[in-house]
């Protein structure tokens, strides 16, 4: 089994990771799909194993690591270990914690950009009006540059205010997850809900529905259910009301607490960024010479298209850990050359 078919057998079926100790996974008298996911556990360990085997031994040979984050974490844990052979703390991670922060990464990372990414094509297809106000701001930072090769981040990324809101406001609505488990830990915590203190015991759980925050009217106002990017951007005070450029539209901070996302406070999604610059990178990719459309019923007019099409992206439920739409095939999008 492949590395990438060994990480996406367990990411699929990580509940049942949950349930079933991995020694009964791999047992004879278990269905055929429990076997495969108990060898996927064990051929992902031994991946993780000769790629850290392989680290440390470029760190023997002092060359350049791969670049990547196994990379990273093994050369941070060398470099504590060095300084804790000379009277430093003992903050080097062992083997089996280097392979958890790898896989919590994985499991993190996979397929919740990619559903956003989803979400928006089927939404921008469903609003072609959107769609071409994205387009307008992309085609206004790169013009005719038909390489995205030379495409640079410094100079691109800040004027792609449009494709930051479309993630923004995808997100708000159809975010990958949608709820939040929080614990007080081993102390007791102190919670104020308009003005009033509640003091939450030690080893309390407490989860926030953060579907629910996203479209608190008094929040979002009496549109909170629409999906409208354009409401993370106000035009600039010095901006005339008929420019419709981009570059002197200002991007809207909800307040604290009210759009959570990659959660919120110290442990917050360390990929937050990277998410975004994705995002924005692949909608540019798509956008700037391409359209996309909904492919309509025989005889069916254009706003019962758009029905369907928005009916299947809130008929959603959580697969594995994030929501997915159930029946993304329902409705075949079209993709075309932009004239």
């Amino acid at each position: 089994m492949t590395y990438r078919d060994a990480l996406q057998l367990i990411l699929r079926n990580i509940t049942l990771l949950v349930i079933f100790p991995r020694k009964i996974l791999r047992s004879s008298f278990v269905p055929k799909k429990l076997r495969d996911l108990g060898h996927a556990t064990l051929d992902f360990k031994r991946y993780m194993e000769e790629m850290l085997a392989r680290e440390r031994q470029l760190i023997l040979k002092q060359e350049s690591g791969t670049d990547n984050l196994m990379s990273a974490l093994v050369r941070a844990s060398e470099e504590a270990k060095e300084a804790n052979a000379v009277g430093g703390p003992n903050k080097g991670l062992a083997d089996d914690e280097i392979f958890g922060n790898i896989f919590m990464y994985n499991l993190a990372g996979h397929d919740t950009t990619a559903n956003a990414v989803a979400y928006a094509i089927v939404l921008l297809a469903a609003f072609p009006e959107r769609q071409e106000w994205l387009a307008e701001e992309i085609n206004s930072v790169f013009g005719d540059q038909q390489n995205i090769e030379s495409w640079e981040y410094e100079s691109a990324f800040p004027k792609l205010k449009r494709c930051l809101a479309t993630l923004f406001e995808t997100l708000r609505l159809y975010g990958s997850v949608v709820f939040i488990p929080k614990s007080t830990g081993s102390h007791a915590q102190t919670l104020t809900i308009k003005n009033k203190e509640y003091l939450l015991p030690p080893e309390t759980w407490v989860t926030a529905n953060s579907e629910a925050l996203h479209t608190n009217p008094s929040i979002w106002g009496p549109d909170a259910l629409e999906w409208r990017p354009e409401r993370w951007l106000t035009p600039s005070h010095n901006d005339h009301p008929t420019n419709s450029n981009s570059e002197s539209e200002i991007f809207f901070e909800p307040a604290k607490g009210t759009f959570v996302p990659w959660a919120e406070g110290p442990r917050a999604c360390l990929g937050r960024k990277f998410a975004q610059v994705e995002f924005v990178a692949v909608m540019a990719m798509l956008f700037h010479k391409h359209r996309v459309r909904p492919m309509s019923l025989p005889g069916e007019s254009a706003l019962q298209t758009r029905e369907r099409l928005l009916k299947m992206a809130d008929e959603s439920g959580i697969f594995a850990i994030s929501l997915q739409m159930e029946k993304p095939q329902s409705v075949p999008l079209v993709w075309e050359v932009r004239e």
